[in-house]
């Protein structure tokens, strides 16, 4: 028994050196495998790249709210990238999803957390950029095909109308498309059926510009923008008074202004050509209150608002674009170029101390 003991106690011995070896070398293995040379790379966030994030909300492609984005990323919609010099913010939005308040359009879009009285303002936005991507599909005859807004002045209050929306819009086919703003009339009255945009061209053409049938395009803009290549806008409001600015080398830099206290279409007379061209078919042809957005809470928003739906055309020839749109599948919209794509370099906000909390509207729309 004396000797079996021994002899036990001595195999006991051998294998627990022999086990002890191996999980040495198995810990040391595991070392090597985790070293800072086979790590990943270290996400790089939205918010390293332009860090202003804490005076927004960012409302998502599927109509989600996620919040103030610092150290976010969402590989469908929101992310960053680099193009071989930059880092890039990536906005993107399908042509059919989920989408946010009672907009038809799905959006990947910053909202500003808090609102400016225009008649107390002084506010301003900047951002540089890049439209990437425009919907492959749509009725050409339909004036919001093709298109996406990178920038707004929204309402938060009443009929919730934006004075300020910035597109880039470019057909299929053309190397250059073209940049315009809008001011969306504030509607006098208790119906807002009747509101209605006035575009105004930057490079290129303007908002009107469709084609004559559904798959036929109108003539290349000269002086038109190519998708990847930057531009920037500048808008300010201060005392009731937003001026635009519109930069790109190469092109010539355009400024313009509009006062937000007063209108200038409070009678059907004083309603332009191309508003009448355009909306006056599908029964929009309201005036305007006579104090415009005086009294009223507006709030910035940047992104990508994505202006090309599945919407019939029938329903309305100037916002419904009966695009691809794959059931919603977002994944089969991307990889056929349904969908629209913005990138920013830079961007920057200023917000005046008149400027109060915009939670109303969030709670309103999420």
């Amino acid at each position: 028994m004396k000797k079996y003991t021994i002899t036990l106690a001595s195999l006991l011995v051998i294998f627990c050196f022999t086990s002890c070896k191996n999980t040495t070398k198995k810990t040391s293995d595991s070392t090597e495998d985790t070293s800072i040379e086979n790590q990943p790379d270290e996400t790089v966030y939205a918010s390293d790249v332009i860090p202003f994030f804490d005076d927004w909300k960012l409302i998502l492609g599927d109509g989600s709210n996620a919040g103030i984005a610092n150290d976010f990323e969402n590989k469908d919609y929101f992310y960053t990238t680099n193009d071989g010099k930059d880092d890039w913010v990536v906005f993107k939005a399908p042509n059919g999803g989920d989408t946010h308040g009672t907009s038809n359009n799905t959006r990947t879009e910053l909202a500003q957390i808090k609102k400016f009285y225009p008649e107390t303002a002084d506010d301003k936005l900047t951002a540089t950029l890049k439209v990437m991507n425009v919907s492959a599909t749509g009725d050409a005859r339909v004036a919001a095909t093709h298109a996406v807004v990178v920038g707004q002045i929204h309402s938060a209050d009443a009929f919730e109308n934006e004075p300020l929306k910035i597109f880039y819009k470019k057909f299929p086919g053309h190397t250059k498309g073209s940049v315009f703003w809008h001011y969306e009339i504030n509607t006098a009255g208790d119906d807002n059926a009747g509101r209605w945009d006035y575009s105004n061209a930057v490079w290129g053409n303007d908002f009107s510009v469709v084609g004559e049938t559904a798959d036929t395009y109108p003539a290349e803009p000269e002086d038109g923008i190519a998708l990847g290549e930057e531009f920037s806008y500048e808008v300010v409001v201060k005392a009731g008074i937003m001026s635009l600015k519109f930069m790109s080398d190469g092109h010539e830099t355009k400024t313009f202004t509009k006062n937000l206290l007063e209108s200038e279409y409070t009678t059907k007379a004083d309603i332009p050509e191309q508003t009448k061209k355009l909306f006056f078919p599908i029964g929009q042809d309201g005036v305007e209150r006579k104090k415009a957005y005086t009294g009223e809470g507006c709030f910035f928003k940047l992104g990508t608002y994505n202006q090309t739906n599945g919407k019939s055309p029938e329903t309305n020839m100037n916002w419904c674009s009966g695009a691809e749109t794959h059931g919603g599948d977002i994944q089969k919209q991307y990889a056929d170029g349904n969908y629209a794509e913005v990138w920013f370099k830079t961007a920057s906000i200023s917000v005046s101390d008149a400027a109060v909390s915009n939670e109303g509207y969030f709670t309103k729309n999420d």
